[in-house]
């Protein structure tokens, strides 16, 4: 049940994955956009100017959850890497169970007032010709966390099978590279 349950949360996860290649396409078309209208047409456009952060926001926000998934976030533990592969399941067990979990529930309960706020003023961009209708960006804030806590599950039980023998943490090559 619980291999079940992680492959459908992997393809869950990539699925979000190739959306965030769409939305990063998108930010660097936009800023191709805007560099060519700026510096040979000196032309300029506050809303595409914000686009661009706003997409930059939405790549970043998500893909935590998609370098969770694939193991590529940030470990400084030289400690780490010379352990056992149950001894490594079991520490990230533990660790998404006391750090990540409450973290990302806390972020979850505490922006969804600040994303209330925005859509009860109708909030638009302080900026002359800006983006309106800012709630939907920061709606991205409780909702990629939202995914996060989903990944995380996905991590515990990723990691459970690694304990259990069923399945293996990935490999790292000698460049530090995953393989």
């Amino acid at each position: 049940m619980l291999i079940k349950l992680e492959r459908k949360l992997d393809k869950l996860i990539d699925i979000l994955g190739d959306i965030l290649v769409v939305f990063l396409l998108l930010m660097i078309l936009n800023v191709f956009y805007d560099v060519i209208m700026r510096y040979a047409f000196h032309d300029s456009s506050i809303a595409m100017q914000e686009m661009e952060w706003h997409l930059f926001a939405i790549v970043i926000l998500f893909g935590v959850s998609y370098s969770l998934k694939e193991d590529a976030h940030v470990r400084v533990d030289f400690i780490y890497d010379r352990l056992s592969v149950k001894t490594k399941a079991m520490i990230n067990i533990i660790g998404t169970i006391l750090f990540l979990l409450p973290f990302t529930i806390l972020i979850i309960y505490g922006s969804y007032p600040f994303v209330m706020d925005s859509y009860v003023t109708n909030e638009v961009s302080s900026d002359p010709g800006g983006l309106k209708h800012l709630w939907m960006i920061k709606a991205m804030i409780p909702l990629s966390f939202t995914v996060l806590l989903l990944e995380a599950f996905h991590y515990i039980i990723k990691n459970i099978n690694v304990y259990r023998g069923i399945e293996e943490l990935p490999k790292e090559d000698p460049q530090g590279a995953l393989s």
